[in-house]
């Protein structure tokens, strides 16, 4: 897909803008965009940190869970992050006051408020589904020692996981403008706790809670 990005883009097409995922006050919404936005990336760096981490992690809880398991849960986590990444921008879209504005003046005139937000607010890659991904892994191998990059010592991945969604909540309300979606990674976090919780209960998979 991403290749196929950047082969389209020459071609005239905005692949990403049709299969990324739209605001859904935005006039390019559709809701096929909430599976089809994790296969698109922005660049190289963010679909190869994504793809290492899945192979990282995701291998190992495959070969635990089974491959159906893992790829529901897998998609869960992804739809999962899009919902809240969607809820969190239709609280901006109201507190900017864009839910009260049917046009917004350009320097080509008047445009429609739905075609307006198609240029913000898009979300593009797997980032969402990663997460809850290192949330399973946590929990399925709570006490797994990791080691981190300029951490002098391992760090079990319990700890890990909850440091990783502590970061993300602060970066998530004071750097609402980097172009990171935060509350997408934390969306696919909370839904793989729901499913795995739910999963548990069912007795459908051992192992301890984190």
């Amino acid at each position: 897909m991403f290749l196929a990005t950047i082969v389209m883009e020459r071609q005239g097409t905005d692949l990403a803008g049709l299969l990324g995922l739209h605001f859904f006050e935005a006039s390019d919404f559709a809701p096929y965009q909430f599976v089809t936005y994790m296969f698109m990336h922005s660049d190289f760096s963010h679909l190869f940190f994504n793809m290492l981490a899945l192979y990282m992690f995701g291998g190992l809880l495959e070969k635990t869970w089974g491959s159906k398991r893992f790829l529901i849960f897998y998609f869960v986590c992804g739809v999962g992050a899009g919902l809240l990444q969607e809820a969190v921008q239709y609280y901006a879209y109201v507190q900017e006051g864009f839910a009260d504005i049917p046009f917004v003046p350009t320097q080509y005139g008047y445009i429609p408020m739905g075609d307006f937000l198609n240029l913000f607010f898009t979300t593009v890659g797997a980032s969402g589904a990663i997460y809850g991904i290192l949330l399973g892994f946590a929990m399925t191998f709570p006490n797994e020692k990791m080691f981190v990059f300029l951490l002098p010592f391992p760090i079990k991945a319990k700890f890990f996981v909850i440091g990783y969604a502590a970061i993300e909540l602060l970066l998530g309300f004071t750097n609402s403008n980097d172009g990171i979606a935060h509350f997408a990674h934390l969306g696919g976090m909370l839904f793989g706790l729901l499913l795995i919780l739910f999963w548990r209960n069912k007795h459908k998979i051992g192992g301890p809670y984190v």
